[in-house]
């Protein structure tokens, strides 16, 4: 933990495609800031944005190069939505309280609009026309229309309607399923333009960012918090932990690496679907799911199938998992049988035990901010301001995300195997139709 792991290039179709990338140095020698943020992610680099419009110094430390991270191999799917559903949050936590997330999830969406307008990030091609859940089954095509009934009758949210088979198949190519609901909050993002865009409007703002500067200690002093890297150090009052699926490239961020299960997810794109039987698919730009337990996505982008999912394990890429996704593909759209996959990659996504990110403090010196769940993108970006609260003292209202404690895994060492175990029964319940 103590030795810095070597950061290989993700070779995606993000970064084929991406803008010329904001010029950034390395940390070297002692310097003085108000706030140290470890990791140069949406999470990072909102935070910094907030404290800096709250007249305070923020450096953000970035252990590879911005966008390396999640923020820049997403899929790029700006949702608003949480690994649990709004009725099981009321249920278990009361209306009010899933009132809240819902308010939440709106204003992360919002925010990335803001965000592209606020720095002029035409290349983030941000595209805020929804998503389209595809139910595999007629059980979770139920489970779909009771959600959207609840949302309109409970919340007053009318941006949901449900699609029969035929419209679904209609709109994606796909007779697969049968039916789909239509959320049209969120929409479709460059991921990696979008978090360059972000990171390049700080630096014109004049906030400190440093790439290829791993943060390998945080020692804590009388006065603030001292936090070195191989080659420099930075002497701040506070420290904000950023890190997400990330959090175990060195020993400094201990504190939180135990209460995230990462777990691989991975991707592919097609080639160019121009003049191909697949041409004609997914007629709309957005993002769609499906409602099976090892969920599978897909979108367009650059006139390209984009199609990934979980279900890759360990610290690499699988093989095995990027042929499992183009088999999948293919089982869904036959027409992508012929056509070629020329970008393969794959990211960690921060697992939590309830499933929910989490915001807050580790002590008096010590915020963190971690555990999206792979659905960060909008709520990530949008958390700056709520760390940049807590970091200023104020009193934040995040819903759950800032009221429930981050509790470490149990039996952390097994967490592997038990992910395994527990995707081998999910994969199980999927092709069983329950």
């Amino acid at each position: 933990m103590n030795s810095i792991p070597p950061f290989p290039d993700v070779h995606s179709l993000w970064q084929d495609t991406a803008v010329e990338r904001p010029a950034f140095g390395r940390l070297t020698g002692d310097h003085h800031y108000d706030v140290a943020i470890v990791g140069g992610g949406y999470t990072g680099l909102g935070t910094a944005r907030y404290l800096a419009m709250a007249g305070l110094q923020p450096v953000v430390l970035e252990a590879s190069r911005i966008g390396w991270g999640a923020s820049g191999r997403n899929g790029g799917v700006v949702s608003g939505k949480f690994r649990i559903s709004y009725p099981d949050i009321a249920s278990r936590f009361g209306k009010d309280t899933a009132r809240r997330m819902h308010d939440l999830a709106l204003e992360a969406i919002d925010h990335v609009g803001e965000l592209t307008r606020a720095y002029d990030i035409e290349s983030a091609d941000y595209r805020p026309n929804g998503s389209l859940r595809c139910a595999h089954n007629a059980l979770t095509f139920k489970a779909l229309q009771d959600e959207t009934l609840w949302l309109e009758r409970e919340l007053g949210d009318t941006g949901c309607s449900i699609l029969q088979a035929g419209e679904v198949a209609e709109e994606t190519g796909s007779r697969d399923f049968v039916g789909g609901m239509l959320n049209t909050h969120g929409g479709i993002i460059h991921p990696l333009n979008f978090v360059l865009g972000l990171a390049g409007g700080l630096k014109n703002d004049g906030v400190a960012i440093f790439e290829q500067s791993p943060v390998t200690g945080i020692q804590q002093n009388g006065q603030g918090v001292v936090v070195r890297t191989p080659t420099g150090t930075v002497t701040a009052r506070q420290v904000v932990i950023a890190t997400d699926g990330y959090s175990d490239l060195t020993s400094a961020t201990a504190p939180v690496r135990k209460a995230i299960i990462p777990f691989r997810s991975a991707m592919i794109a097609t080639a160019p679907l121009a003049g191909t039987p697949g041409e004609p698919l997914l007629k709309t730009d957005r993002s769609y799911t499906e409602t099976r337990r090892m969920m599978r996505w897909f979108r367009k982008y650059d006139g390209r199938l984009l199609y990934g999912g979980r279900g890759a394990f360990g610290k690499q890429d699988s093989e095995s998992a990027f042929a499992a996704l183009r088999k999948a593909m293919v089982r869904q759209f036959p027409e992508l049988a012929s056509v070629s996959v020329t970008h393969r990659w794959s990211g960690l996504v921060a697992m939590t035990l309830d499933s929910l990110p989490h915001v807050g403090r580790l002590d008096e010196r010590v915020v963190y901010c971690v555990g999206y769940n792979g659905t960060g993108v909008a709520m990530a970006s949008n958390m700056g301001r709520y760390v940049a609260g807590i970091v200023t003292g104020k009193a934040v209202d995040a819903g759950l995300i800032s009221a429930l404690p981050l509790r470490n895994v149990p039996f952390y060492g097994l967490r592997e195997p038990a992910v395994r175990l527990v995707a081998g029964w999910y994969q199980f319940l999927d092709a069983a139709g329950r």
